[in-house]
């Protein structure tokens, strides 16, 4: 889940236990599938109970599991196209987790509809947001692009989620899922553009091979 500048940090500090965990035959797929269970368990068990706190301390443990289960993959020199997909898939299962857990509290017993529906906004562009980048990738497109990198969206609400069962006024929480839920509408955007940019230059191309 780490962006580029923490990665390197990461890599250093879990290297000897992804060691240890291919020394004692665990697999990065099997990293990738409880690191998953655990994050969907913290977000759907916890958070719908209103333990906020609790169950970003339970999600914090899990999260991890992203960058454990590449750094096992490299040492292994495996995983290829079949982690990847299997990466980010669950990727998506986690991210929905996620936000539903923190909807289902705010329809229920946090009673505060603003923030429920917020969290769900945030839960379908999240999913348009990945479901762009792999439609591009898979008709021959890149679409890497946009200010809403799934780093920081799980950053911001987990650590915003946790304080706010502390005590944190709830309305940090709203600003906070509205400010992702409009990043996460401006990606949706940027990688369009880009994607109808490389169609034209695509169809220029091919007008060209033809005229000539």
């Amino acid at each position: 889940m780490l962006n580029r500048h923490a990665r390197g940090f990461f890599t250093a500090l879990f290297s000897p236990l992804a060691r240890w965990l291919l020394k004692i035959g665990v697999s990065p797929d099997a990293v990738t599938i409880v690191g998953t269970l655990g994050v969907v368990v913290g977000a759907l068990v916890f958070y719908p109970l209103g333990q906020l706190w609790w169950g970003t301390l339970f999600i914090t443990a899990f999260i991890f599991s992203d960058v454990i289960d590449g750094i096992m993959a490299r040492m292994q020199e495996s995983g290829g196209r079949w982690g990847n997909f299997l990466d980010s898939t669950l990727d998506r299962v986690a991210d929905g987790a996620l936000f539903a857990g923190v909807a289902v509290w705010f329809f229920t017993g946090g009673a505060d509809t603003p923030i429920a529906i917020a969290a769900v906004l945030c839960l379908v562009l999240g999913m348009v947001v990945s479901y762009a980048r792999a439609k591009a990738e898979a008709l021959g497109f890149h679409a890497n692009v946009g200010i809403a990198e799934r780093a920081e969206r799980l950053v911001s609400v987990l650590v915003v989620t946790g304080f706010t069962g502390l005590g944190l006024p709830a309305v940090v929480l709203f600003v906070t899922l509205c400010l992702l839920a409009l990043a996460s509408l401006v990606t949706v955007v940027q990688r369009i553009i880009a994607v109808h940019r490389q169609s034209l230059q695509e169809n220029e191309g091919t007008s060209s091979e033809q005229a000539a």
